[in-house]
This record gives structure tokens, sequence and C-alpha cells, in this order.
């Protein structure tokens, strides 16, 4: 079952975002450490997508995920092996999640679906 979703944001990069994209889904091709933390926290979207960058050293490619949780903030990775670093597009298109913090499960989002097929297979 698909998740209604807001007006999809594609960037490559979250130094990207800007103020309009708050309260949209922000799909990204950054990966998921903690140097994108103050982006997201600047610009509250109902979702960001990153990607999980293989892990990383003692989790650094998902650590944005535990700390945009305690903001109350969605987020989630999509594996490295099903979407390219860097390009948020492929991540829409191709991108399968590989994890999920709280407030992300709390909107339906779930480990192993394909991102586009689970929120709505269709661009906004």
């Amino acid at each position: 079952m698909a998740i209604a979703a807001p007006p999809l944001v594609l960037l490559d990069s979250v130094t990207q975002v800007e103020p309009a994209h708050a309260g949209r889904l922000v799909v990204t091709g950054s990966h998921g450490g903690a140097s994108v933390v103050p982006y997201a926290r600047a610009v509250r979207a109902w979702l960001y997508v990153f990607n999980d960058a293989g892990g990383g050293k003692d989790g650094a490619g998902v650590a944005a995920l535990e700390l945009l949780d305690a903001d109350g903030i969605a987020a989630v990775t999509v594996a490295h092996s099903s979407a390219r670093i860097g390009e948020a597009l492929d991540a829409w298109q191709h991108g399968v999640v590989s994890q999920a913090n709280a407030a992300a499960a709390a909107l339906g989002l779930q480990v192993g679906a394909a991102l586009r097929e689970l929120l709505g297979g269709k661009t906004h």
C-alpha cells in the first residue's frame, strides 16, 4: 500500500535544500552521515531520504537517522547497492529503503521497500 506523500523534491546534495522545501518529500543523493544534520534541521521536510553509503565505519553512513529522530525529523536511507550515491533521481527511481528512523517508521516507511513504490510511484 502506497503512502500519500507531499510534493517531491530531488536534490543531488542536501546542501541544496531551501526553505521552500519544508514539509516536502526531499530525496537526496547525499550520504546519511552526521554532516547532513544541520541542513535537515534548518529545513524540516516531511521526510528526508539519504544514501546509506554502505554503512561506513562505525555506522557513519547512517548516523543522521538517529540524530534527526531526536528532533522528530523523519529520515531513511536507501541501500548503496540500489541507488548511486550523489544522484537523487536514481535514489527515487531505484532506491530500496535500508534503514528508517522511528519518525519515518511512524509514517509507514518500511525497510526493504522500494522507495518510489512505497511513496506512490509517481513524481509529484
